[in-house]
């Protein structure tokens, strides 16, 4: 895989988060059998994969690096583990059982893009995560920078890869940095820097931490990390879904995502056709990325971010490896990417309600036909009007995704908004969420129909169940654009009294 990045931008996510989950968990089998072999849902709410972990927790649990070697049979290489960091020892037998299930399974992630690979003598530095979710729902994210080795003459790229249960991926993005820039002098100055790192707590939202590093020929250098209070939008890059689709499209995607359906999305190889959408794509591409390609994972990333404050609690497969292609059989709800060679493999499976979206094509091969129904049609419109304000102005890339996300949390803002007047507490402050009175709050009979059918997805269980353990709602961009929201109806219903 070729990927082009823009040396002025900031890196870019290639955003790969992949569920691991399916229908039935065998106790013994292949790796291949494992990662088909079901999960369950997870037991709490997450925010697309940025869940809000509290501060004091360890960066990480492992540094590997990962190599592609040779078969033993044949041309074609597999990608191995080649160097782990904290080796871990005295394990107990069911720990070091699952220890060996995730190091077995983190390889085909680092290269999810089959195993074609032979030497070169340039790529591009890459940048993307994964997530895999364990039987119990804990999930595993892991940070990864693939690029070529220091040397001269074609040669394999690798890929550094920091498990880890924390998620924030522009922090862990200023890591890899360090990593990278270590490992042009030796992997041996990488282990102090890591090790320095695995003592040091991560920090609450909104905080920093200092670390302290020596550098050959540079000296010692001061390190500051800090998590943002609210990271919704730090790995989404909006401009590659809207490159590939109308804002209607995008609209018919996030309503089959609001209800849990199964949604597939097909490009050619892991980059997307030039050219396509074009008039729409330009209007919001930000100077920087004029030649960029865009990602079938960013796509998808994309469109599960305009899900938030809800998180996609389903199988979510940004670039499925081939070895996993029967994922699209599974009954339950999930998002997943394949490559377009696959395309007529995944059409002769047996699937059912399936939107099936071509993105190098801008076009739906499959669908339920009721997509455009499923959103209250005033919203719809609301979201379409607001997307195409401001559509012939220069935008830089958090412009553009706030431009994007807006319209959608707004949408949120108005069907769901009011949860928390709805949760009653008991005397020691666990919450129940009184449902029924709830949707009956809603006095657009359209908005009380499409909630009536939303309080049942496990979009807004998980979400409800966080909210009825705290005591009050969470800081955050959502909770002030609730706040923002009944100030204006506030100030509305004060202007018509004074009308009157």
């Amino acid at each position: 895989m070729v990927g082009l990045i823009c040396k002025t931008c900031p890196p870019a996510w290639r955003d790969c988060v992949y569920w691991i989950s399916s229908w039935k968990r065998r106790k013994s089998g292949s790796l291949q059998d494992n990662l088909r072999d079901s999960g369950k849902e997870p037991e709490r709410a997450q925010e697309h994969c940025l869940p809000a972990f509290a501060g004091g927790q360890h960066f990480f649990e492992y540094l590997l690096v990962v190599s592609l070697k040779k078969k033993s049979a044949g041309a074609d290489y597999e990608p191995t583990i080649t160097y782990q960091f904290p080796k871990r020892e005295n394990l107990l037998r069911g720990q070091q059982e699952e220890e060996e299930r995730l190091l077995g399974a983190i390889p085909l992630f680092c290269f999810p893009d089959g195993n074609e690979w032979a030497p070169l003598t340039e790529y591009p530095r890459e940048t993307f995560s994964f997530v895999l979710t364990n039987v119990d729902g804990s999930r595993k994210i892991g940070y990864c920078r693939r690029l070529l080795p220091a040397g001269r003459g074609p040669r394999l790229p690798k890929v550094y890869c920091i498990i880890s249960c924390l998620g924030c991926f522009g922090l862990f993005s200023k890591i890899l940095d360090e990593v990278e820039k270590r490992h042009q002098i030796s992997l041996a100055v990488i282990y102090p820097f890591m090790q320095g790192l695995r003592e040091a707590a991560f920090p609450a939202p909104g905080k920093t931490v200092t670390l302290k590093s020596f550098i050959p020929d540079s000296g010692t250098e001061f390190i500051s990390l800090t998590r943002p209070l609210d990271s919704h939008l730090e790995h989404v890059d909006f401009s590659s879904l809207l490159r590939c689709l109308r804002f209607e499209q995008i609209l018919q995607i996030f309503a089959s995502a609001v209800l849990e359906r199964r949604i597939i999305f097909l490009a050619e190889g892991l980059r997307l056709c030039r050219g396509l959408n074009e008039t729409v794509y330009s209007r919001f591409r930000p100077p920087c990325q004029a030649h960029t390609y865009c990602t079938l994972s960013q796509c998808i990333h994309a469109a599960a971010a305009l899900l938030y404050p809800f998180s996609w609690a389903h199988t979510y497969i940004p670039v499925v490896p081939e070895s996993l292609l029967d994922t699209v059989c599974c009954p339950t709800p999930f998002m997943v990417g394949v490559q377009t060679r696959f395309q007529q493999q995944v059409m002769d499976s047996p699937m059912e309600e399936v939107l099936l979206v071509n993105l190098c094509e801008g076009t739906f091969l499959m669908s339920v036909g009721d997509e455009k129904d499923i959103l209250p049609p005033k919203l719809q419109d609301d979201i379409l009007d607001s997307l195409g304000r401001g559509t012939n102005e220069p935008q830089t890339s958090e412009q553009l995704n706030e431009h994007v996300s807006g319209p959608f949390v707004q949408f949120f803002v108005k069907t769901v908004g009011h949860y928390a007047s709805y949760i009653k507490r008991e005397a020691n402050g666990q919450g129940h969420f009184q449902e029924r009175a709830f949707c009956k709050a809603l006095t657009s009979k359209a908005n009380r129909r499409f909630v009536k059918k939303f309080v049942k997805t496990q979009l807004f269980s998980l979400f409800i169940q966080e909210a009825e353990k705290s005591r009050n709602p969470p800081a955050g961009y959502f909770q002030q654009k609730i706040l923002e929201y009944e100030d204006q109806k506030k100030q509305k219903k004060s202007r018509e009294k004074t009308v009157k």
